[in-house]
């Protein structure tokens, strides 16, 4: 008499199995360590003074010392990817991101997602789903909460497609939403220390700063930082999960590397306090050297003291582009654009 075989592994949700309101919990809570700072800055070659001392963060008010707000976006993220992009064929964007509380060490990350839209892809193999997502603290308390879409494969390329929708998501949050962190006090902002002498009066509407400086991914590095933050996408570990055999770089892998190299020129932009709207626009890889520059949008006072926030544009390329193109005639992003990023971030005034 043959055993009955009964699965207890879990393969992922499919297109089919996302339904509009429905809620995820998601698996497993995870505590922020120093380990988790220490290991963020060997991969990426981030020098930003709030997160990397303790007693410059204690000297604007934020004792305990924080870890950059990337490392929480990154763990929270990666709670959501074996529910909702396990199966994916690529992340494709962001918005409505706002960073409510600082992280501090001995916090741990709770997230959990909705499902906001759905759309079927015209060749019945995939689809876009959309989820907003909230990471929270072990008070419960909101660390951060943002919306995303991703396009994930079918189970069964025969599955009815389900009623399109497609969520109305802010292009950009007003600065009055942003979320200043308590206690944040600028007035007596060390620029010696941070490494650079621009503040908020110093930068333009329109203006664009190249960062000069380019990386290299690699291999083992975007892979170590992917399993950092417990993402478990096949597409960035396994070659046999994508036709052309090669594994995809981590978007957020490449949004921590241009934030890091943009410290060339916005040192100063010391907080992100949120994340506007974002696209992975061309798929990376291992070999690829990334660059970065930006571009300032809008600017902004708020009422803490000597804090001001800039809107900018984060654009990462593959190779340098010394005329900082977004897109060419055709509206299209120009060739070697990979990201581009529009975030809220604060700056001493």
């Amino acid at each position: 008499m043959s055993a009955v075989v009964q699965s207890k592994t879990n393969p992922g949700n499919f297109f089919e199995d996302f339904e509009v309101g429905q809620v995820i919990r998601h698996a497993t809570p995870r505590t922020v360590t120093e380990g988790d700072r220490a290991v963020y800055g060997s991969l990426y070659p981030t020098r930003f003074a709030v997160p990397s001392s303790a007693a410059f963060a204690a000297s604007v008010g934020l004792d305990p010392h924080p870890v950059e707000e990337l490392v929480a976006f990154h763990i929270a993220f990666g709670k959501t990817v074996p529910d909702v992009s396990l199966n994916a064929v690529a992340n494709l964007g962001y918005a409505e991101c706002r960073f409510h509380r600082p992280v501090v060490p001995g916090d741990t990350l709770s997230t959990t997602s909705e499902v906001i839209g759905l759309k079927q892809n015209s060749n019945g193999k995939s689809g876009v789903v959309y989820v907003r997502s909230t990471a929270t603290n072990q008070r419960g308390e909101v660390a951060l909460d943002w919306a995303r879409w991703v396009m994930v494969h079918k189970r069964d390329a025969g599955a009815p497609a389900p009623e399109t929708v497609v969520p109305t998501l802010a292009p950009a949050l007003a600065a009055a939403d942003l979320v200043v962190p308590a206690g944040l006090d600028f007035s007596s902002y060390d620029f010696e220390a941070a490494g650079e002498p621009h503040r908020f009066g110093d930068y333009a509407v329109g203006e664009k700063i190249d960062h000069v400086d380019g990386v290299t991914l690699t291999e083992s590095e975007h892979q170590q930082a992917t399993r950092l933050w417990q993402n478990t996408a096949k597409v960035h570990f396994n070659v046999e999960a994508r036709p052309d055999g090669r594994n995809l770089v981590y978007g957020g892998h490449v949004i921590s590397m241009a934030r890091a190299l943009s410290f060339n020129g916005l040192a100063n932009a010391a907080l992100i306090a949120a994340i506007n709207a974002g696209a992975h626009t061309a798929p990376a890889f291992a070999g690829d050297t990334v660059y970065a520059w930006s571009e300032v949008l809008d600017k902004a006072e708020t009422d803490a003291s000597g804090v001001g926030a800039l809107r900018l544009r984060l654009v990462a390329t593959k190779g340098r582009d010394e005329s900082m193109t977004l897109r060419g005639e055709d509206g299209k992003y120009a060739p070697g654009v990979l990201l581009d990023l529009d975030y809220w971030a604060f700056v001493p005034r």
